[in-house]
């Protein structure tokens, strides 16, 4: 037994000698190349030591991050998908927590500030706009330099900014947060396999910016970057918001307000072979909003017509069919049918398994009770003649 062991032990020992670049080769390396590759090792670990430093100043660990990061996925876990693309309007009321406050109060700043804010520190990255096409990796990372001269956006070099690792300082007021009135959602809707139910995500975000030439006129929308949600989410996790007048409790943060679908927005686009928007594809605008509300329609009910509908849904369903039969003038079906769903359901189940009841009761109630003869006495006369016609 012991010899086994050290059989074993005598192995790994010369397994690990065989692995490990001896002195000799690496004292043999050129001078240059020592010198480089330890400098390379250094400048590295202090690249992250400095990452791991803002991230701490911002309250987001690398555990967070990856909390928040989404899991790799397959196809094959997915029934079905569709990539949709979603124009968020500010200027709308239940879009308005993206916009307000415009200026930093109380340490409470919109959503564009705190994008800005991890742009220009490098903590986050951003990806060029392409129209119709998003492609998330380093040969498409955008050079925040380039990005804000493009915008003419003011900024300064902040300190320990480097030519690699660029660093930026921008003043608040010259972050243009007012022209900022519309965001590009890029969502995906699946239906998971193993749990059978329908997953919207929020995959990316752009900012729009909405400016006016010289003369005034229509504004131009410039999209600015892409930027993928999961790596937003954990700072966005930190901003609590409140999302109407009636509750000004900040019960919410920016995180909620996404993964609740709190936001209100069009179709523009869906993923497509010939990589069209809504708009070529539909040049009228009533055909265009048709579109959207026919997308947006299949969207939400795609899960509901994959169960079967329960016997209240049936009996409403019934009820439908008997007032168009009737002639009736039929409620709206958002309105009435889906509020009173139970109410319609029992009505409908008493005039199916009732009604021929029921309208021989209404007939009955509709007539008046006849009067009901008093029984008179046998006269005399019809006794003594049956009597005499027994005694024959």
């Amino acid at each position: 037994m012991k010899s086994s062991f050290r059989h074993i032990h005598l192995f790994l020992g010369s397994l690990a000698v065989a692995i490990a670049p001896s002195a000799d080769s690496v004292a043999q390396q050129p001078h240059g190349q020592q010198q480089s590759t330890s400098s390379a090792i250094i400048r590295k670990a202090r690249e992250d030591a400095r990452a791991d430093a803002r991230r701490s100043a911002t309250g987001v660990t690398e555990r967070m991050q990856q909390f928040y990061e989404e899991p790799s996925r397959s196809d094959a876990d997915a029934q079905w998908m569709k990539v949709v693309y979603r124009q968020v309007d500010l200027t709308k009321v239940k879009n308005a927590p993206l916009y307000y406050p415009e200026e930093v109060v109380d340490g409470q700043e919109n959503l564009f500030r705190i994008i800005m804010r991890l742009i220009a520190d490098g903590q986050l990255e951003g990806y060029e706009y392409l129209d119709g096409k998003e492609i998330f990796n380093d040969q498409y990372r955008v050079k925040v330099r380039d990005m804000l001269d493009r915008f003419h956006v003011l900024y300064t070099e902040a300190k320990g900014s480097t030519e690699k690792n660029p660093r930026f300082t921008i003043e608040e007021s010259d972050v243009p947060a007012n022209e900022v009135l519309s965001y590009y959602l890029l969502e995906r809707w699946e239906l998971d396999k193993r749990t059978n139910r329908m997953r919207t995500t929020v995959e990316a975000i752009c900012p729009v910016l909405h400016r006016s030439g010289d003369f005034g006129g229509e504004a131009v929308k410039y999209p600015m970057f892409w930027i993928r949600m999961d790596k937003l989410r954990p700072y966005l996790a930190q901003q609590s918001i409140f999302i109407d007048d009636d509750n000004n409790l900040a019960s919410y943060t920016y995180d909620d307000f996404f993964t609740l679908g709190l936001y209100e927005g069009d179709i523009y686009k869906t993923r497509n072979l010939r990589n069209l928007s809504m708009m070529q594809m539909y040049p009228d605008p009533d055909d265009l909003r048709r579109a959207q509300d026919s997308i947006q329609n299949y969207l939400v009910n795609y899960e509901k017509k994959m169960w079967v509908p329960s016997r209240e849904e049936l009996a409403a369903l019934a009820e439908e069919r008997e007032r168009i039969e009737a002639g009736d003038t039929i409620p709206s079906r958002d309105e009435n049918v889906a509020a009173d769903a139970p109410k319609s359901s029992r009505r409908a189940v008493t005039s199916r398994r009732g009604q021929r009841s029921s309208t021989a009761s209404a007939k009955a109630k509709s007539q008046k009770p006849k009067a009901v003869k008093s029984a008179k006495p046998k006269s005399p006369k019809s006794s003594a003649v049956r009597s005499v016609r027994r005694r024959k």
